[in-house]
């Protein structure tokens, strides 16, 4: 099972990478957080500090990932392209 499925930029989520050191990915529907935690600190080589897990009925599911301080969320974005 792939955990992270894609990363998700919209105007909101870009407003809580610059605000709040936080991103937001597309995951599996049967990810868990501890299980996103995970992938997300192997992935990327951050510490994450807390998960938020919101189960949109259509669009399936995605996680609100808040990286800790020393880490930079819009660092990881460029690394990927997205900014």
């Amino acid at each position: 099972m792939k955990t992270l499925l894609n990363p998700i930029m919209t105007e909101r989520s870009f407003d809580l990478l610059e605000k709040e050191n936080k991103l937001v990915f597309a995951i599996d529907a049967k990810a868990t957080k501890a299980e996103v935690k995970d992938a997300v600190e192997k992935a990327y080589s951050v510490k994450v500090e807390s998960v938020n897990v919101i189960n949109e009925f259509k669009r399936g599911k995605k996680a609100i990932v808040k990286l800790k301080p020393e880490f930079e969320a819009g660092k990881i974005i460029s690394d990927m392209g997205l900014m």
